[in-house]
């Protein structure tokens, strides 16, 4: 498989904020932004692998500044790091005052997904590789940040040994 640019991944969504998008502060929903977040990911990844994908994991969304209502949210996505059969999608979302043009970061993330076959069973990826200073940076860093999200994973995994699928616990 020949490698791919990170930017040949790139995904964006531009979004308008509106009433039912919003809490009783008139903020949007973590979970509205999470979800245009896995879905602009998701395109990145699919663009890159060009198989079907799932999201084997996201790393902490940091909100970083609310979005209002009446506001608009950007989340823009690429491929930053590829494994045997999985990618990492680093997402920047922006949020922007649309009446005075005040734009600022609202959040960042990373997302890994696994391509897969008809089957559900993970098949390989292309490599992907960097070319501005921003993406060497993202892309550098790829093998530790996966390495904290398999440490992660194994706690998860140690969680649901422990608490197992009833409640309450202790029986």
């Amino acid at each position: 498989m020949q490698a791919k640019s990170c930017s040949n991944s790139l995904a964006v969504k531009t979004s308008h904020v509106l009433p039912p998008d919003t809490n009783a502060l008139g903020t949007l929903f973590g979970g509205r932004l999470m979800a245009h977040v896995d879905d602009v990911a998701a395109i990145a990844a699919v663009r890159h692998a060009r198989k079907s994908v799932v999201t084997a994991s996201t790393d902490s969304v940091d909100f970083l500044h609310p979005v209002m209502s009446g506001n608009s949210i950007c989340v823009e996505a690429f491929v930053t790091w590829t494994h045997e059969t999985s990618m990492e999608v680093f997402i920047k979302a922006v949020t922007e005052d649309l009446l005075s043009g005040e734009r600022k970061v609202c959040a960042t993330a990373f997302l890994t997904f696994v391509a897969i076959d008809g089957n559900g069973k993970p098949i390989p990826v292309p490599a992907v590789y960097p070319e501005t200073a921003q993406e060497k940076k993202l892309h550098a860093d790829a093998p530790i940040r996966a390495e904290h999200r398999n440490e992660r994973r194994k706690k998860s995994k140690e969680m649901a040994a422990t608490f197992g699928t009833s409640y309450p616990w202790d029986h």
